[in-house]
């Protein structure tokens, strides 16, 4: 087995941190009392002006005057955990959570589908800097000792249990995950790499640091088995983003809501899913919200797609108060279809698929301004057809229920006009000529609609193709059913 493990150093920093907020500006992370907050983490750039944890942050700021501050919220970095362990279940369908910053993948039995580690570890640092958190990638034969090597190092790829063990005895041993109170005091005894602690006689050695101590040294070298816990993607998705001010405009919302779906369509991704029906809630004060749904004709995972539909649905709307929180709930995720293309298709870019057209258009116009033109079972011309919304549950590409009607069938749409009038009108004057017919159509004496009409394409004496009829047996009286293009 080869396991990578994925370490976040800076993971709860990174899950409050403003997607606007550059990673290198100097950044603290407060808790505490609000009067008086305390550091609980500096990031690199903060460290370098002397801040560090356990300062208060009035202290803080006086050594950086520009210092940004955020205040920890575990909440966040559970959520941001498993994103990113969603991601990472797409290179492996062995992913365990080792909160609090970090996850391991079994991925030896991906080698083969990737091309080598190489061109894995590639693609796994490819997604994760999409992500722009800070982290460290190392692999090695044993869960918990890539664990510990990727607390201090980077692109470590060790495939032997002899490797292993070699790299593991230079690390120092307040770095291998012992408890504080243990590691001090091997410290003090000069037992300060893990190779010194190897060295010792075992009864010794559990004499000093206890069989816990014990244990947790033999499973990082592969000496004790591990029960890892697996973790599963969710069914559906769920995510909240609070923001620190409210938000008043609908322009303003746009960028938190393109992090949110381009996650959505991560998240997707790994379940080879799409989003058919997902539902976006705005939050006011005083417990208002808005809800808007957004139905696709056809499941789709494309972030900019999402964003473009939603946005225009956004534009639409006024916002009834400021916007203190955004949330995106995602439940309809059926199994994702592509579309096939046409294989000698030479004007790609200049055509558009038809379900995405009437999705824009409904975004646009709204949902009750696209109406599908449905064929019913039914040999009378103006019961032949009804207008319905646009199916958002089904394919997009064909009405959900009816068949073609059998006079469709019977006699070819080419005999049927482009524009069919919903009520029969009288045709004056009389057509000029005859083109086609007579096609006889008697129907509906079961409902009391009892239709016995002779049926001809005509020429009117304007030049105009239509289709018109007379009762059956006669020649005058023409009603107008229809025009053909």
């Amino acid at each position: 087995m080869l396991w990578a493990c994925l370490y976040f150093p800076e993971l709860p920093l990174d899950a409050v941190r403003p997607q606007d907020c550059a990673r290198e500006l100097p950044a603290v992370l407060v808790d505490g009392p609000v009067r008086n907050p305390r550091v609980v983490m500096a990031n690199a750039a903060a460290r370098l002006s002397g801040i560090g944890a356990g300062q208060s942050l009035a202290a803080a700021r006086a050594l950086q005057a520009d210092l940004a501050a955020w205040r920890r919220e575990p909440d966040a970095e559970q959520q941001m955990l498993g994103i990113l362990a969603d991601s990472a279940y797409r290179f492996s369908g062995e992913v365990s959570l080792l909160p609090p910053r970090a996850l391991l993948l079994e991925v030896g039995a991906s080698l083969g589908l990737f091309g080598g580690w190489a061109a894995l570890e590639r693609r796994l640092r490819g997604d994760l800097d999409g992500w722009g958190v800070k982290y460290r990638l190392v692999a090695a034969p044993v869960a918990s000792g890539a664990r510990v090597l990727a607390g201090s190092q980077d692109g470590v790829a060790l495939l032997t249990h002899a490797q292993l063990l070699s790299a593991l005895s230079n690390i120092p041993v307040e770095n291998c995950g012992l408890e504080l109170k243990t590691s001090s005091s091997l410290s003090s005894m000069g037992l300060n790499r893990l190779g010194q602690l190897f060295a010792l006689p075992r009864p010794e050695l559990t004499r000093r640091i206890g069989p816990a101590a014990l244990l947790h040294l033999d499973r990082m070298r592969g000496l004790a088995s591990e029960a890892l816990p697996g973790y599963q993607p969710p069914t559906r998705y769920a995510r909240r983003l609070e923001f620190e001010h409210r938000i008043d405009s609908v322009q303003a919302l746009l960028f938190p809501l393109q992090r949110m779906l381009r996650e959505l369509a991560r998240f997707l991704i790994v379940r080879d899913a799409g989003v058919q029906d997902f539902e976006l809630i705005l939050e006011h004060e005083h417990q208002a919200t808005t809800q808007i749904r957004i139905g696709l004709l056809e499941a789709q995972r494309d972030a900019g797609k999402l964003l473009e539909l939603t946005q225009a649905r956004l534009e639409r709307i006024s916002l009834v108060a400021p916007v203190q929180a955004l949330q995106v709930n995602a439940d309809d995720l059926p199994l994702l279809r592509p579309l096939h293309e046409d294989l000698f298709d030479t004007n790609p870019d200049e055509t558009m698929e038809w379900p995405t057209l009437v999705e824009r258009l409904r975004a646009r116009l709204g949902d009750e301004a696209i109406r599908c033109l449905l064929e019913v079972a039914d040999h009378r011309p103006d019961r032949a057809w009804r207008l319905r919304l646009p199916d958002t549950r089904g394919s997009g590409r064909k009405p959900a229920s009816t068949a073609p009607t059998e006079a469709g069938r019977l006699h070819g749409m080419a005999s049927r006009p482009l524009w069919l009038l919903r009520k029969a009108i009288p045709l004056r004057p009389s057509p000029l000529r005859i083109i086609a017919g007579p096609e006889r159509i008697e129907s509906g004496w079961w409902d009391g609609d009892d239709q016995r009409h002779d049926y001809y394409i005509v020429q009117t004496r304007d030049g105009q193709r239509a289709w018109a009829y007379v009762a059956s047996g006669e020649i005058d009286n023409w009603m107008l059913q229809g025009w053909f293009a």
